[in-house]
């Protein structure tokens, strides 16, 4: 059962209501009994630059050349990763899947770190 929280009230009198999501310093914090983040607003802006690449080469270019201009791009995957950094995800959360074969297999293929590599 949610309980309901009073307002913190500040000294001039008025008061901070609470909200279901709040966003500091570029990470978008839910309401929630653990800590958690949403991704949507950095996945979208990483599927908007990978896009816009994969718009410019269409069916021209392989699946590596594609991904090897997405890593490359500055502002790709430093989008998706800047909440991963502050949100512990799990691998099913990253990657979308819950087989780890799948993860490893397209890691290995495609070239691709784990996120606390990238950051090394």
């Amino acid at each position: 059962m949610d309980a309901q929280c009073a307002n913190i009230s500040l000294s001039k009198g008025s008061a901070i209501p609470w909200v279901d999501e709040i966003k500091y310093s570029g990470v978008c914090i839910l309401q929630s009994h653990t800590f958690k983040c949403s991704l949507a607003n950095h996945r979208r802006s990483f599927y908007r630059s990978a896009n816009a690449i994969f718009g410019n080469i269409g069916r021209m270019a392989s699946e590596e050349v594609v991904l090897q201009l997405i890593k490359s791009r500055p502002i790709c995957i430093p989008t998706l990763l800047h909440e991963v950094e502050a949100c512990a995800l799990t691998k099913s959360e990253l990657f979308r899947t819950n087989n780890i074969g799948v993860v490893k297999s397209s890691q290995s293929y495609f070239g691709l770190c784990l996120p606390s590599e990238i950051w090394a």
